[in-house]
């Protein structure tokens, strides 16, 4: 491909203007996946490619396992690539996969153990950092609320190195009331709280030991909803200096999924 405009690249015009995406993706039934590692992640998930775009030097990494898709793959220099995209493409590659249909809350849950549960995230990175994190330390499953940022926008795909695609998750519809069905199911739902009177959580052990544990964490800023902390059974702290008053979500996230799934290892 020698020019940007070609009405074939659509899918991959623009990625810069976010609410451009965020309508377009969803909308159209697609999600992308950017760079080679996280593309093969999407096809061993069972995620059809509809097209793909990329450098020249980076197909033989991946003609093999688009060649068994109907998938027409788009090759185009570092420049057209930036003038399509709006920016530069450092892993060279993209590609555009049909979106998956949600799987209910009770067959995300079936079976979990430990799952995290995001309220109204906004932050794309902060999303897909957060699904990283979750797969990594252990957690069997993620709920997001209705509001929260898309799990499957291109930036989020990309920060959790496809981990959204391979770890279960729906979005928790009627929400706040999931909640219940969650402590109705066995699971201690737990709040993390900069809160000076939440429970600091190196003196924390689940009520059962051997029992289901829910991590809630809420927005950049605002933190959980007071309809969230009407439902919890325990509020935690993460002890901190007094040099700062709280901490990134991703990274509260991090040491609590820590914490939670080594108290919930039995």
């Amino acid at each position: 491909m020698d020019d940007s405009r070609d009405p074939r690249l659509a899918p991959f015009t623009n990625l810069t203007d976010m609410q451009l995406r965020m309508k377009m993706e969803p909308a159209e039934g697609i999600f992308l996946a950017e760079g080679e590692k996280v593309i093969l992640r999407a096809l061993d998930a069972g995620f059809v490619p509809v097209s793909a775009l990329m450098e020249a030097k980076w197909l033989p990494g991946l003609e093999s396992a688009l060649a068994a898709h109907d998938c027409t793959v788009y090759l185009a220099d570092e420049a057209v690539l930036k003038s399509v995209t709006g920016y530069r493409l450092h892993r060279g590659a993209l590609a555009a996969f049909i979106r998956k249909p949600l799987p209910t809350t009770a067959q995300v849950l079936d079976g979990a153990r430990f799952v995290v549960v995001l309220e109204d995230l906004v932050d794309h990175t902060n999303v897909g950092l957060i699904f990283r994190t979750a797969a990594a330390l252990g957690a069997d499953a993620v709920l997001v609320s209705p509001q929260c940022a898309d799990p499957l926008y291109r930036r989020s795909v990309k920060v959790s190195m496809g981990a959204v695609l391979t770890t279960p998750w729906t979005r928790a519809d009627p929400w706040p009331w999931t909640l219940e069905d969650l402590g109705e199911k066995g699971f201690e739902r737990v709040a993390l709280t900069p809160s000076e009177s939440a429970v600091d959580m190196r003196g924390w052990s689940p009520a059962d030991p051997s029992g289901r544990v829910a991590l809630l964490l809420g927005s950049e800023g605002p933190g959980l909803s007071d309809e969230v902390f009407s439902r919890v059974d325990t509020a935690l702290r993460i002890p901190m200096t007094d040099r700062v008053d709280s901490l990134n979500v991703a990274a509260a996230a991090a040491i609590a999924c820590y914490v939670l799934a080594a108290g919930n290892a039995n």
